[in-house]
This record gives C-alpha cells, structure tokens and sequence, in this order.
C-alpha cells in the first residue's frame, strides 16, 4: 500500500509534499489499486488533516496545474459552498445569477450533487446552459453575460482520476474530503470567494485553505458558517464570516436583522416537490418564498461587498432586490439559455 495510503490511516506524522507527489504519479500511471484510493478518501473523509498535510496536499496538485491563466477574469468574483448543508434550492447559483444582473462579473465554479436535490452542475445541465471548457470560453461568457461556468478544466486531473479510480463505488459516500476542499483547488485568480462551509468542524482546516488560495494579496476569500449547517449566508440567521487577504486575517458576524432582513427558517428554502427547475425560476423572477429571495439578495449583495464593487451592504442588497423584482436576473437567464441554443 502506498506510503501515503498508510500514513494517513496510522496519523503518526504528516504527509508530505514528496509523498503526495509519489502518490498523484503512481496515480497517474495506473499503478493504484482501487483499495488504495477508497482507503485514501475514507481516511481523509473522517477529518481534515493536519496543516502540513493539508499543505503539501494542495503543494503537491499545484505543481502540475499549467500556468497562464487570463489575468482578465481577475476581476470576477466566485461563490461556491463546501456541500453537505440542509436540503435547498441552488441558493449560490441563484445568488450568481442575480449578482451579475446587477453588474457584478462573476465566475463560478461548483459540482454535482452531494446532498441537495441538485448541484450547480445538474441544475445547469437541466437549464441547458453548458459549462466552459476553456479561459477562452470563460472570458468570452464574461464579456458577453457578465458571468461564466466554468467546467472540470480549472480543478485538477488528478481529482478525476481518483474519483474515477473507486467507480463502481458511491463517491457521494467517500469524497466529501474533495467535495469540501474543491472550492479551494480550482486555478481561477478571482478577486474574491464567498465560500459557504456546512460542517463548523472543517472551519480550522478550511482557514488554512483560504490563506492558501489568498496568499500574495491576489484574493479576498469569505467562509461563512450559521447555525443551521446551510454552506451559504442565511437571511434569517446570524452568519459568522472569515476572511483572509494575503497574510491578513479577520471576521465578522453578518446579522441579517440588523439590515432589515425578516425572520424565517431552514424550511423556507427547500425545494417543494416537483419541477426543481421551476422552482430555481420562481426564485430569479420575484415569485419565490420572501426568505428565499432575501436570501439569495444577501449572498449577491456579498459577492458585490467582497469584490469590492460596493462598501455599503444596505445599497447591495437594494440592487440585488431591484435585478430581481425588475425582471435583470430572469432575463440573464433567458439569454444565457438562448445563447446556448444559438451554439448547440
């Protein structure tokens, strides 16, 4: 069994960026046993692994990223949650969607489903708006929507591979290691992430993530955290927030009465039975449930705070309300299914 492999199940000492190396190239080469890779991420699926683990785990990935990536998307902003939060509608796609009607440049990333009733990534697909498979195609959604999805291209091959390396095993049931580590592995040099984070238990590791992925001052990244486990911001509840640029580290608690924000409850943001697509369409045109579109007002009011495209959180969430109930946010997404259309 690789020294990885036994390292990590033994928890005697770190692993290390010259063992991960071996690792990812024994992967790579075919050379795994499907045992290796289920007993890697059942491992690393109990806990977040110490720092120097976790480091030379993400060390490890980023030496075979290739360079060059647009510096032009800088300027867009990223919201993806960590899954494994209450059942909901697509609050961050919703919440995307609303903030680039409202002229926030926004690059997304997300995934399939991990607990919900469907992720970014089956939402889309239901919604016939296809994900990009390149920068090019990034920045030419940027220019034209004001928004892209991007697609498998900007994580890693070797996440692929070893998730491809336990089929015919449920990797809903062993990789929630990846699914919460993913939002800090995609090569996208936003301005800023708002990263949702479901289980309080992963915070610790999770800062180290974001000083990671901010290291150098290049990016602004928020985790949030709330009582009800939701990997978004709530509108209903008091959301912790950590932030970090560069070596710079702070937090703050977003309390949604204190801007005006009415009460509410988990309950409000599942999806009824039925047509999720439907429902995410209700959302975006002003007909969904009060709570849900305060909520998904709030997080697009955040990616507008956390990308600096406005300090004052009360004129966000106003233009966040406005792109919704004038119709912006249904209209963007009209025009990213009609162009869709236009190149199938």
């Amino acid at each position: 069994m690789h020294e990885a492999v036994t390292t990590l199940l033994r928890q005697e000492r770190p692993v290390e960026v010259p063992v991960w190396r071996s690792f990812w190239e024994r992967l790579r080469e075919g050379g795994l046993r499907r045992g290796e890779s289920v007993a890697l991420l059942a491992s690393l699926a109990t806990r977040l692994p110490d720092r120097i683990t976790l480091t030379g785990f993400l060390d490890s990935l980023a030496e075979n990223q290739p360079a060059g990536v647009p510096e032009d998307i800088g300027a867009a902003v990223n919201i993806v949650g960590t899954g494994g939060g209450p059942r909901t509608f697509n609050i961050s796609t919703a919440a995307a969607m609303v903030a680039a009607a409202m002229g926030v440049r926004v690059v997304k990333t997300g995934s399939r489903a991990y607990t919900g009733a469907l992720g970014s990534v089956d939402l889309l697909e239901r919604l016939g708006i296809p994900l990009t498979a390149s920068y090019e195609e990034t920045h030419a959604s940027l220019e034209t929507h004001g928004i892209a999805f991007t697609g498998a291209f900007v994580y890693p091959a070797e996440l692929g591979l070893l998730t491809r390396s336990v089929l015919p095993l449920d990797i809903r049931q062993l990789g929630g290691f990846v699914n919460a580590l993913g939002p800090f592995l995609a090569r996208l040099p936003a301005r800023a992430q708002l990263t949702g984070v479901a289980d309080r238990r992963l915070v610790t590791g999770l800062r180290h993530a974001a000083g990671y992925l901010a290291r150098g001052g290049t990016r602004s990244v928020w985790l949030c955290v709330n009582g009800a486990g939701a990997d978004e911001l709530l509108s209903f509840l008091p959301n912790r927030v950590y932030t970090r640029e560069g070596a710079l580290e702070d937090e703050f608690v977003l309390d949604p009465a204190r801007l005006g924000l009415r009460p509410g409850s988990i309950d409000e943001l599942r999806p009824p039975d039925g047509d999720p697509v439907a429902c995410f369409r209700e959302v975006l045109s002003g007909r969904g449930t009060p709570v849900a579109e305060e909520t998904v007002a709030l997080n697009a009011a955040a990616l507008a705070v956390a990308g600096q495209v406005t300090g004052d959180w009360n004129a966000a969430l106003e233009a966040a309300r406005a792109a919704i109930r004038d119709g912006r946010a249904l209209d963007l997404l009209s025009r990213l299914r009609s162009g869709a259309a236009v190149h199938a």
